[in-house]
């Protein structure tokens, strides 16, 4: 799932089209699904896709809530602390809405780190000053080009309407986090910002 270029995810920002014709998914719906009507799925109906999102979701945003309360009082760089403010902000408000979603669908949340964002806490506890900074920037654009993937992976294969709306919603904001991030790492270190090729078409000279 993570593993596509990110480059393929230019596609999917445009959401006019394809992937909101897809809102509550009618060739996703699992098999116990209770209808409302022929053909339209009750409301808060979920299929594996829905479910599997909600939790991926869920865990990515309670990392980005805890790494930003950590770095914010860690980080250096200024940018790097009003990046991580902003985390907190805005993670936690989507936070919020995911859980009513899934509370709404029966959905277990996580409610502890898992191990791979308890491995990056680890490793972000052990450093300071602009290490710190480099390192948490660095993270967060891992994590950004993830959550995009799988946001878009939603809106494209979910069943549950509201769901997908929320991912729909979260794409453009998280979207703009990683390029603030890729902006900031590119000041901390010098590294070059990678766009997708269609931004670096639209960005080309004219002759």
């Amino acid at each position: 799932m993570y593993r596509r270029p990110f480059a393929l995810l230019a596609g999917l920002i445009l959401l006019n089209g394809a992937a909101v014709a897809q809102i509550g998914n009618p060739a996703g719906m699992g098999a116990d699904t209770a209808m409302s009507k022929p053909g339209v799925p009750a409301p808060h109906q979920t299929n594996n896709q829905d479910r599997l999102f909600a939790q991926l979701a869920a865990a990515g945003g309670l990392a980005e809530v805890e790494l930003g309360k950590m770095a914010s009082g860690k980080a250096k760089a200024d940018a790097a602390k009003q990046f991580a403010d902003m985390m907190v902000r805005d993670h936690t408000d989507a936070n919020s809405k995911l859980r009513e979603l899934a509370d709404a669908a029966k959905i277990p949340l996580p409610t502890s780190l898992d191990p791979d964002h308890q491995a990056v806490r680890d490793q972000l506890d052990r450093l300071d000053d602009e290490a710190f900074d480099a390192a948490y920037i660095k993270a967060q654009i891992v994590d950004h080009q993830k959550t995009a993937q799988l946001l878009a992976w939603e809106i494209s294969l979910g069943e549950d309407a509201e769901m997908q709306r929320l991912a729909a919603s979260m794409l453009p904001v998280v979207l703009a986090h990683l390029r603030h991030a890729q902006e900031i790492n590119a000041a901390l270190t010098g590294a070059a910002i990678r766009l997708p090729p269609q931004t670096m078409a639209a960005n080309k000279p004219k002759p």
